[in-house]
């Protein structure tokens, strides 16, 4: 090994440096735009060079996932607008029946499953569970922390079972994979670890802290949606599942969840009784909750475009040869999940594409399957928000009320071990 490949192993630096400062809470986009300086000057690009290179990452597939994740938003406006939300979340919860704790830990669940996977935005789909879940959690007894460790640990999991939540459509993209082949080798064996392993921590902290409960008021008025509401969401439903099913039939390319996101915003909006304009003011003002990340993603692709031509990649795999000899794919597979985990906290969708970048060579040369490759890598993204307290874990503990943060810890240590576990059982058998 000469000095040209150490030069390009020191462009890997970049992504450490990336990890150190959001671990630091360095503004994200200040860490990418920092980032993303530096690989340039490893790839000794000119201002004409930078140019070009920016322009291209305008088209690029991280811009098309941050768009969608702005158009998500945009629809979520639209449907919590129109009350769809809160019917969905009516019916889920009261349609269970809500007379004692289990079934209230089963309403939280399938509820926050299925709001944020509509939504594709945890914080979103939390807000609009919460003032609904709090009061009936407060007519049972149920703690505080207990609802909040179960609203994260299935909202979670619902950005990866969502259709069109954004680490869902970031993983389709990069590994060519069908939807319903994600779900079962992926998807769902995920969310059953980490859903079933909360389910028994929630158990758990309502024995610990059974004093900490909401208080509760017999009196108090619980949203009831109108003959309109009932409608429109059984139609938003209805078109929702329809185009799921077009997608699956048709084979769509990501580009069709821009049409979905416009197409549901649009006539949900319309049967909900708005009119056009206010639907494209929802939309915007959804759009631009989101800018933010959205600008990231488009620096997040030349970041990973430069730290690539500096041949870091390329000097990465040349490091793993001895993986084939050492532990084989079933080692390859667990490092992957444990360098998304714990080496990389930014946005789920981008921390897949990087994996994908920096792993996809070596499992192409070990023959790693592209469904055990697409396991490690979303594993990878749920272990982060519970190893790490973050954003996810904060917001979930507010909407609960929650100032209980050793509870939240507690259950994302116990959570990151289980799926630690599951990652290194699942690579060994299936690898």
């Amino acid at each position: 090994m000469d000095w040209h490949f150490y030069l390009q192993l020191a462009s890997l630096s970049v992504i450490i440096i990336y990890a150190i400062m959001v671990f630091r809470n360095v503004d994200p986009l200040v860490a990418t735009a920092i980032c993303v300086g530096l690989g340039f000057l490893f790839n000794w690009s000119s201002p004409i060079e930078i140019g070009k290179t920016l322009e291209s990452s305008l088209s690029s597939f991280l811009a098309l996932v941050g768009f969608i994740i702005m158009l998500g938003r945009g629809l979520g406006e639209v449907l919590n607008e129109t009350k769809v939300s809160h019917t969905l979340v009516h019916k889920i919860v009261y349609g269970i029946g809500v007379n004692t704790q289990r079934r209230v830990k089963i309403g939280v669940i399938v509820s926050s499953l299925v709001i944020v996977a509509v939504l594709g935005t945890l914080a979103g789909g939390l807000a609009i569970l919460a003032p609904i879940l709090r009061p009936i959690a407060a007519s049972v007894g149920l703690s505080r922390p207990s609802l909040a460790v179960l609203m994260q640990a299935s909202g979670e999991e619902a950005l990866i079972l969502g259709p069109f939540a954004p680490p869902v459509v970031a993983l389709l993209g990069v590994t060519g994979l069908t939807y319903g082949t994600m779900l079962f080798h992926a998807s769902v064996p995920i969310a059953l670890v980490t859903v079933l392993t909360t389910w028994f921590m929630a158990s758990s902290l309502q024995r610990q802290y059974p004093h900490e409960v909401f208080p509760y008021d017999e009196t108090e008025e619980r949203f009831v949606p109108t003959t309109r509401q009932n409608i429109t969401t059984i139609i938003f439903t209805l078109a929702f599942v329809a185009c799921v099913a077009y997608g699956l039939i048709f084979k769509a390319k990501t580009s069709f969840v821009i049409f979905v996101m416009l197409f549901l915003a649009i006539s949900t909006g319309l049967i909900g009784g708005l009119n056009i304009t206010r639907i494209f003011e929802l939309i915007i003002d959804g759009m631009k909750k989101n800018f933010q990340l959205f600008f990231i993603f488009i620096l997040l692709d030349p970041f990973l475009n430069l730290v690539q031509s500096a041949g870091g990649f390329d000097a990465l795999m040349k490091l793993l040869v001895p993986l084939e000899h050492l532990g084989g794919k079933s080692l390859l597979s667990i490092l992957i999940g444990l360098t998304g985990a714990f080496g990389m906290p930014a946005a789920s969708a981008a921390v897949i594409k990087m994996l994908h970048e920096m792993f996809s060579p070596m499992a192409m040369e070990m023959s790693l399957s592209a469904t055990t490759f697409a396991f490690s890598m979303l594993l990878a993204t749920r272990i982060t928000n519970f190893a790490i307290p973050g954003a996810n874990m904060f917001a979930a503990m507010g909407f609960a009320e929650s100032s209980n943060i050793k509870a939240m810890i507690k259950n994302g240590l116990t959570v990151t071990i289980v799926q630690v576990l599951f990652l290194t059982i699942y690579s060994m058998i299936w690898c």
